[in-house]
């Protein structure tokens, strides 16, 4: 069978550190399928109703491949997006599909899809210029959490203890010339203080869970920051929210990120293109493997 990984970087540019990419093709090679990296800006994008079983990549017709990897999450661009709906359009399965990695890219977005389904999230407010910082007080409270619309890894996000603190960011990005509106100001869940899940789902399966905890001193949690990670045992409350936002955003593979509250918890946020490096090590699972799994088993691609 043949798969394509949909990256930021062609084959000859991914780095040795590049830990998802190199464990996707550790395990294409054990399960004999052959796999290529491509970034979007390989691809020139024909629209025609007569050739539609291969593409343009580098200059030269392609062949299409029986599905497709993106792996670049909320870096995914324009031009990325339409490279995964054209092949989409084409026949070829893509995990996850175009309108699910574009629908998680915008974390406002997200918490309306999850809120109209009645799960729980944190309360959010997108942010505006002027700011009103008496109403974002009595409806959101503080301290609080500011983010970036899109983001990965812990970047875009800022606790905020005090509302003069706040006015001052505020001022700060508008003096800038940064635009407000691509802020959301969200509800901070103190008990929650450093320290998170990372549920991975692959086919509505809750397949591992770790919790994240921060480095001392920090309020974010993520590995790739330096916390610390654990197993962590996943419960019926867990497999549910975790699998059902998988479901309502329609995820086949996901990262969801989830906050302690009191003996419940609150979706933080989903991720089109978890990593995985932390769960791996410990979690005992074999990622790419579970993926392979779930495409033969979905879709009858390969012989068991």
């Amino acid at each position: 069978m043949k798969s394509w990984i949909i990256y930021k970087k062609s084959a000859n540019e991914v780095k040795p550190e590049s830990y998802e990419i190199n464990r996707f093709k550790e395990a294409a090679a054990v399960e004999s399928i052959d796999l290529r990296i491509l970034k979007p800006e390989q691809f020139d994008l024909i629209v025609t109703r007569d050739d539609r079983k291969s593409v343009i990549v580098d200059g030269k017709s392609m062949e299409l491949p029986d599905f497709i990897l993106p792996r670049m999450g909320a870096g995914t661009t324009y031009f990325a997006l339409a490279v995964i709906r054209h092949l989409e359009k084409l026949g070829v399965y893509s995990v996850n599909n175009a309108k699910a990695i574009d629908d998680v890219k915008d974390k406002l977005y997200t918490h309306q899809i999850l809120a109209q389904n009645g799960l729980p999230v944190p309360k959010t407010m997108l942010a505006k210029y002027p700011v009103d910082s008496g109403l974002v007080e009595q409806q959101i409270g503080f301290p609080l959490i500011v983010k970036t619309l899109s983001g990965s890894q812990g970047s875009g996000i800022y606790l905020i203890e005090k509302k003069a603190q706040f006015v001052d960011l505020m001022d700060f990005i508008h003096a800038s010339k940064g635009d407000a509106t691509n802020i959301i100001l969200q509800e901070f869940v103190k008990k929650s203080k450093g320290r998170d899940l990372r549920v991975f789902v692959i086919g509505g399966r809750a397949v591992a869970c770790m919790e994240r905890i921060a480095k001392q001193g920090d309020y974010k949690a993520n590995f790739s920051r330096g916390g610390e990670i654990r197993n962590f045992k996943i419960t019926r409350d867990i497999q549910w929210l975790a699998t059902e936002t998988s479901r309502i955003l329609d995820l086949d593979v996901a990262g969801i990120d989830l906050l302690f509250d009191g003996r419940h918890f609150k979706i933080c946020e989903a991720n089109s293109s978890p990593g995985f490096e932390g769960i791996e090590k410990c979690c005992e699972i074999d990622v790419p493997k579970e993926i392979f799994k779930f495409i033969r088993v979905r879709f009858n691609l390969f012989e068991e």
